[in-house]
């Protein structure tokens, strides 16, 4: 018997609401809604009414977008499954906060897979209330000094991006270094973060990413060393892109 897993739509446009909800009822039986709001006023009112375990949410609405929901809604644990036009800005806070996403027009394909990555997290009774994180991720103008969710074996950890000085590729994983001494292991390839992490990141080796701002020497044989002393190869691919962040 499939547990069901109790969710509301939030969708301005009546086309698109109409089709996830088809979607969902076709192909993803686990997911029962329970109910739908068209503008973040009306969402609000019913998350807080119903408190389901799964919001289908759509990024801009009426009347404010889909952040301003989960601010107004930081008493309740929910997972997010955004629905969203392509933004390479919020794709990569998206992709920070560890977020899951679909991009429109949905693909059924890519909703089954999003649905059933979810599904143990909503199942699990101790929820990571990760819209908190991309709340004030979407709030913090400076990259920089945004947070970011790493994907563990057992769960999740928030990291500052500030702290973090280094990022080695570790095979299927990645291993993160930060001013504290400490490493921690995000279940994500190298190229993950890669693509979404910000200057002063900067990738200057095929398993190796530096936080800039902890350089401390460099050396013209074709390596770095950072401040927790560690030394970094850099591969002639990278090596002119990395000298031209220091003219």
């Amino acid at each position: 018997m499939i547990t069901k897993i109790r969710s509301v739509i939030v969708e301005d446009e009546i086309g698109a609401r109409e089709a996830l909800r088809t979607y969902l009822t076709k192909y993803c039986p686990q997911v029962e809604i329970v109910g739908e709001a068209q503008n973040s006023r009306e969402a609000v009112a019913i998350l807080h009414e119903l408190e389901p375990q799964l919001v289908f949410l759509d990024v801009e609405m009426p009347f404010g977008n889909a952040f301003d929901v989960l601010e107004a809604c930081g008493d309740l644990k929910f997972e997010t499954i955004f629905v969203t036009a392509f933004s390479e800005y919020s794709l990569k806070a998206l992709n920070r906060s560890a977020a899951y996403y679909l991009l429109k027009p949905i693909s059924i394909e890519e909703l089954i897979v999003a649905v059933n990555k979810v599904q143990q997290e909503v199942m699990n009774k101790e929820l990571f209330n990760r819209n908190k994180v991309i709340v004030e991720n979407f709030r913090e103008p400076k990259p920089e000094k945004q947070q970011v969710i790493l994907p563990t074996m057992d769960g999740f950890e928030v990291v500052k991006m500030e702290e973090i000085v280094r990022l080695k590729g570790n095979g299927n994983f990645t291993d993160l270094y930060l001013t504290n001494g400490t490493k921690k292991m995000a279940c994500r390839f190298l190229k993950h973060f890669g693509d979404m992490l910000p200057l002063p990141f900067l990738r200057v080796h095929k398993s190796h990413i530096v936080n800039l701002d902890f350089i401390k020497k460099y050396n013209k044989g074709g390596y770095i060393t950072l401040e927790d002393g560690a030394e970094v190869e850099i591969s002639p691919t990278y090596k002119e892109d990395f000298l031209r962040n220091f003219k």
